[in-house]
């Protein structure tokens, strides 16, 4: 028994060592190669921090492209989904009343081409990316108030739409942040 208890003692110091020193010096270490070296990476407009490329933001202004909805009002410090399921009335409501203003917002679209991203909310509640056809349903709108081509604002939706991971995992994305940054950056 006592042969145990010392082999126990031993591993139980060693596995403190490595999961309590080791571990979270090496996660430090490959943080500190990530974009922001591990802060987060910023978007900056004029040399001014505009926000975090990584959490979701609130745009409703029409001269912007606007964010996915969040059931947390875009709250990092309690990201969460509202847990209600596709035929919750009350979540259908809430649907319903996005797509209301999506058309008041945006004439002329159908009812039916809307993503369904635009009108729910993430499970975070604060997804940061838009598909790229979510971004172009919204260009008419922006470039009539910005008085831009719509041309120009599909070249800037690929200029900052981000393919699959390795071009096999996920889909292409678009950071509402920094495609909103580079709008207000156009001249």
């Amino acid at each position: 028994m006592k042969k145990h208890i010392g082999s126990a003692l031993r591993l139980t110091l060693v596995l403190l060592v490595i999961l309590s020193v080791i571990y979270p010096l090496v996660i430090a270490g490959v943080g500190r190669l990530a974009p922001g070296q591990g802060k987060g990476e910023t978007v900056s407009l004029n040399g001014k921090v505009v926000g975090y490329a990584l959490v979701g933001q609130k745009f409703t202004e029409d001269r912007y492209f606007n964010s996915r909805p969040s059931a947390v009002e875009y709250n990092a410090a309690g990201s969460g989904g509202s847990n209600k399921g596709p035929s919750n009335p009350d979540y259908l409501k809430i649907v319903q009343a996005r797509i209301d203003t999506f058309l008041v917002h945006n004439p002329g679209i159908d009812k039916a081409a809307i993503p369904a991203e635009l009108v729910t909310a993430s499970g975070s509640g604060l997804d940061p990316d838009l598909s790229p056809d979510a971004a172009r349903i919204q260009v008419n709108r922006i470039a009539n108030i910005r008085g831009i081509s719509p041309d120009r604002l599909n070249q800037l939706i690929d200029a900052q739409t981000k393919g699959p991971l390795f071009g096999l995992f996920g889909p292409a994305t678009v950071n509402v942040l920094k495609l909103n940054a580079a709008l207000d950056s156009l001249k």
